[in-house]
């Protein structure tokens, strides 16, 4: 693989999933000004332990004689053949890995799981069914749970929850139609449950 091939593939893996995080982390930031704790250390490893019987294949994408990309495969019972279980990137080049891929038995891709702060935790999974992101999770505080989590139905936004007062309750959800917002929903008192709706009075979907 040339030099520039390599770069094009790297370009190619980050774009949209660092794209994708953009909006939530600037919804992070003000989560953060509301009072949210500060970061601790608990939370998934973006880099999971090596499993007995997996294999390793490191590939070095950019050129620069260091690893870049490890991929993970086990034997398949009865066969010769190496299925992928996993598989781990290091975007930045600092020799850590920043995301982890995670494959079904028939090799689809079903999860992936993110570092964006590169403290070696997990800050964004992607959830996965035949090929089609599902479901994106956000742990803005670090405690490894999601304060944040988005819903997709075949590739499009239907809804957002969050937990915007980091107790651990989902408080405030958005109902997406046809690319834009249809109707807010928040929790007052903590209950679990709406207590004020707001519409989009601009969103002719809902006409």
């Amino acid at each position: 693989m040339t030099v520039a091939k390599r770069w094009i593939f790297l370009g190619f893996v980050t774009t949209g999933l660092l794209a994708g995080c953009a909006g939530d982390k600037a919804s992070g930031r003000n989560q953060g000004a509301s009072g949210q704790s500060s970061p601790t250390t608990t939370g998934e490893s973006v880099k999971p332990e090596r499993a007995r019987g997996e294999h390793v294949t490191a590939q070095d994408v950019n050129g620069d004689g260091k690893p870049d990309v490890w991929t993970y495969t086990v034997d398949v019972e009865g066969s010769d053949t190496l299925r992928k279980v996993r598989q781990e990137l290091d975007l930045n080049w600092d020799g850590r890995v920043d995301l982890t891929r995670f494959f079904d038995e028939s090799g689809a891709l079903m999860r992936e799981v993110m570092d964006l702060d590169y403290d070696g935790k997990v800050d964004a999974t992607y959830f996965y069914e035949k090929g089609a992101n599902t479901r994106r999770e956000r742990d803005f505080d670090g405690d490894g749970k999601p304060d944040s989590v988005t819903y997709y139905e075949r590739g499009v936004l239907v809804r957002k929850e969050r937990d915007t007062n980091g107790d651990g309750r989902v408080d405030y959800w958005e109902y997406w139609e046809k690319g834009q917002v249809d109707r807010i929903g928040e929790d007052l008192d903590g209950d679990g449950t709406v207590d004020k709706w707001t519409r989009n009075p601009n969103n002719a979907a809902s006409d």
